[in-house]
């Protein structure tokens, strides 16, 4: 490629970074509202952890197109389904935890509360998995150029995410439970609305 080819080939896979760090940049924000007392090295790993599913979703997607394009043309109408499952259930867990604190029963558990390391990759896979279908919008790359595509990607999303977690810390530490409902809320809509697009083209 040349050097105008490749401000192209950067500016499109940022773009298409962008679009697709909007659902993870929407869970870091209820993350960071669901735990306001996170250190800055826990924001940088879950950013990581979302920037990683970002950049392996689109890289799975290539790999099954030049493979098993029929199957995985099969699998992504399950794809709206999957996210809206584990979304709901991510987003359940976290509104009964912030009515708990409400009721008074979860006032100790207020000053602790994280998200666990199983709770964050069903996030990850969940706000990433419709990013598989990219593997068509850049099934013409080779694997080095995939590859780079895939990597700026999570690039984008990393930066994206980082700045979700601190606004929803900075957020939820005013907010007390109402930070919680409000992040469990977030993810609920998230869900609903990867699956209502998925589905319905909505």
């Amino acid at each position: 490629m040349n050097s105008d080819m490749s401000l192209v080939f950067v500016l499109n896979s940022a773009a298409l970074g962008i679009g697709l760090a909007m659902d993870a940049f929407s869970v870091s924000l209820a993350n960071g509202l669901h735990e306001p007392l996170m250190k800055r090295g826990r924001v940088c790993a879950i950013a990581g952890v979302y920037a990683f599913f970002q950049y392996m979703m689109p890289m799975i997607g290539w790999v099954c197109v030049h493979t098993i394009v029929e199957a995985f043309s099969g699998f992504r109408k399950f794809i709206p389904w999957i996210a809206l499952v584990l979304l709901l259930y991510i987003g359940g867990k976290m509104l009964a935890e912030g009515l708990r604190e409400r009721s008074g029963r979860g006032t100790e558990a207020a000053q602790s509360r994280s998200i666990s390391g199983s709770d964050l990759l069903v996030q990850g896979i969940a706000t990433s998995i419709d990013a598989l279908s990219v593997g068509f919008t850049i099934a013409e790359y080779d694997l080095m150029m995939a590859n780079a595509a895939a990597l700026i990607i999570g690039a984008v999303t990393f930066v994206i995410c980082v700045g979700g977690l601190l606004i929803g810390r900075k957020a939820g530490t005013r907010l007390s439970w109402k930070a919680a409902v409000l992040g469990g809320c977030i993810l609920i809509a998230i869900g609903i609305e990867i699956f209502l697009k998925g589905v319905f083209g909505a």
